[in-house]
């Protein structure tokens, strides 16, 4: 076992080296110059097509913008935005949270090429049905030369979006609360006991497909997004003096490269990249699988929705949950458990009720992730080997759960990391070899915008 761990570790620290780190900033950075600024000029635009302003007709597809979205952030906003902030923190110090910063703005624009290339290239699977994702982009778009790239996408894509890390932090959470009120003999049967009754509430949403997820996830999402911030403004209000003082460090370590194990600059980058991916996932590839399903033929329209996706998860929740760390000094903590930090955040500046009001949160935030991953990890397998076996992911994805609850936090992190880098080759190239094709696409929505062509009903 401690032989796997450490070839694990290996992969994960081989995946995000140099080559992949220039894929994903530097292709994000030249989405940004390429296509203007233009997707940051439409964000007014893009939150009125969420609103549902824009309706079509006789559009392919399973769902609305709003799931689409909603579905999406639920895989992103979730415990890589709790845990995940406090991970990085451990590891590289206040200073990763600014490059996390950075890689999400980069983020919104990598967003806007993947998430309307999904709708663009849409395939149709064995059993005849419109999908998107990288996989159909690589084979529709650049050929059938390709597919071995889309396969390969596929079968990382299935690993990559495992439940077990939201497993493994929402039964350590749980386990530990329930610890402070009885004696427990054996804590692998309590973890056990609990990610049992995770995979029972999951199997139960998962096996009614995407329309299900979608309608769970919409409810779901913007209930947990306000709980936590007003939870966090509450933290931040009662420390109010630490803010600013807070802020300058995070600006202060991000170029000092002194609290990441090494001492490295470049090292310190890594960390913030790495968790911003796991965070608001741009460039990896599964955002685009839910976006793929829209009810839309208007793939700019797609892209500009999809973009929200980082703002809302890294730009706003993860910066509140850094800040709730840094202003309570916890992030000085010597603690290898990112919830656990997390949670010594609200304990120490919510009485009492901290602690249940934060396992309310993950309970919250873990689970909408869950709803979503099994229908990423599904289309992978139904790319991969029909669509008819697709089902068996799910089955796959609940005994994924147990062995979640179970296993070390530190394998999970190497393991997950490592198949989001293998995942980000694949979508990152195809969307940059595509880009001239969403810029002119592009171009064309936005003139027809300005003239007017959409304020005409069902247009």
């Amino acid at each position: 076992m401690n032989w796997i761990t450490k070839a694990i570790q290996v992969f994960s620290s081989f995946a995000w080296g140099t080559p992949l780190l220039v894929l994903l900033l530097g292709g994000g950075v030249f989405f940004l110059i390429y296509s203007r600024f233009q997707p940051f000029k439409y964000i007014g635009h893009a939150v009125r097509v969420l609103k549902g302003d824009y309706k079509e007709k006789n559009v392919h597809g399973q769902i609305d913008h709003y799931e689409a979205l909603s579905t999406a952030i639920a895989a992103t906003v979730g415990l890589g935005n709790i845990s995940g902030v406090a991970v990085a923190i451990t590891m590289g110090g206040p200073g990763a949270i600014f490059w996390m910063w950075v890689s999400a703005i980069i983020g919104v624009s990598t967003k806007f090429f993947t998430c309307s290339l999904a709708v663009m290239y849409r395939g149709k699977d064995s059993k005849g049905e419109f999908q998107g994702g990288p996989m159909y982009v690589i084979e529709q778009g650049l050929g059938k030369k390709w597919k071995p790239l889309a396969m390969f996408f596929s079968l990382a894509g299935m690993i990559g979006v495992s439940p077990m890390f939201q497993t493994n932090q929402l039964t350590e959470i749980v386990a530990e609360i329930y610890q402070r009120h009885f004696i427990v003999g054996d804590e692998f049967y309590l973890r056990l006991i609990i990610g049992i009754v995770i995979a029972a509430i999951v199997g139960v949403v998962i096996f009614g497909g995407i329309e299900r997820i979608g309608k769970v996830a919409g409810k779901m999402v913007p209930f947990m997004v306000v709980l936590y911030i007003v939870l966090v403004l509450f933290i931040l209000v009662v420390n109010y003096k630490s803010i600013p003082a807070s802020f300058a460090l995070i600006f202060k370590d991000a170029f000092s490269g002194t609290a990441v194990l090494g001492g490295s600059l470049g090292a310190l980058i890594v960390v913030g990249v790495k968790r911003a991916a796991f965070s608001n996932e741009a460039g990896i590839g599964t955002a685009p699988m839910a976006h793929g399903a829209a009810l839309t033929e208007e793939p700019i329209r797609e892209g500009l929705v999809g973009m929200l996706g980082p703002i809302i998860d890294t730009i706003i929740v993860c910066t509140m949950t850094a800040l709730a760390i840094i202003v309570t000094g916890t992030w000085k903590e010597n603690v290898n458990d990112g919830i656990t930090l997390t949670m010594d955040a609200f304990s120490n500046n919510i009485p009492v009720i901290g602690p249940y009001l934060l396992l309310l949160c993950v309970i919250i935030f873990s689970l909408t992730t869950l709803f979503a991953f099994p229908y990423y990890g599904s289309k992978c397998m139904g790319y991969l080997f029909g669509a008819k076996y697709k089902w068996i992911y799910n089955y796959l994805f609940v005994i994924a759960i147990l062995i979640g609850a179970v296993i070390s936090l530190s394998t999970i992190i190497d393991l997950t990391d490592g198949m989001y880098a293998m995942m980000a080759f694949p979508t990152m190239i195809s969307a940059l070899l595509l880009a001239p094709k969403v810029k002119k696409a592009a171009d064309n929505y936005f003139k027809r915008l300005k003239s007017g062509e959409f304020d005409q009903p069902d247009k």
